[in-house]
């Protein structure tokens, strides 16, 4: 891969801000959506996989050195482990083939594995077992704002729930609320890794 930042085009030394203000730039711009029955739809994609790739890279870096971390709040992410970091990249870039090995390899069947296990498991379409692997992340860590979000998320079908920008969607019409939606729950995962 590319360094990161400039990938995102910032500096090494630019702040969390910068980074994630360079980052959603960039989904903006080359967010498949956009590209919808346009040749340039698999250029898209490409460039999306490695931006993604690139800020989750910063950040894990930025979490390992005790920097910033986008998105934690109480209870949220604050458990998240350096392990997890990695197989929260992995599912981002769809890489599920890798963050199976790493859970496989992950320390203990934590919250945080039974909540990531139930990522892997939506991505590719399991549904009820991500919502099982939800439901012990949440009876494990019952504060977690983000594993009970995940379980509402799932039992809502009035709205698609897509953990890392990705995933099948519940529901027969698509409209402007839904990619929003989607892009709201995305950011909120990136943020997370």
């Amino acid at each position: 891969m590319n360094d990161p930042y400039s990938v995102l085009g910032v500096s090494s030394r630019a702040t969390d801000e910068e980074v994630k203000k360079a980052y959603h730039d960039m989904v903006r711009k080359y967010h498949p959506d956009n590209y919808h029955d346009n040749p340039l739809s698999d250029l898209a994609q490409e460039k999306m996989k490695e931006v993604n790739e690139a800020y989750n890279n910063i950040m894990t870096i930025r979490e390992g050195s005790g920097g910033y971390r986008p998105g934690a709040r109480s209870g949220a992410t604050s458990g998240s482990s350096v392990e997890g970091a990695r197989v929260r990249a992995a599912i981002s870039s769809g890489n599920l083939e890798l963050a199976e090995q790493l859970l496989k390899n992950f320390p203990s069947r934590s919250a945080e594995w039974n909540f990531l296990m139930g990522s892997v498991c939506y991505r590719k379409g399991w549904l009820d077992d991500a919502l099982n692997y939800f439901r012990i992340a949440a009876e494990m860590e019952p504060n977690n704002s983000e594993y009970a979000e995940a379980i509402a998320r799932m039992n809502n079908w009035g709205s698609a729930y897509r953990p890392y920008g990705g995933g099948p969607v519940q529901q027969q019409n698509c409209d402007a609320c839904d990619c929003c939606a989607a892009m709201m729950c995305m950011n909120m995962c990136c943020r997370c890794g």
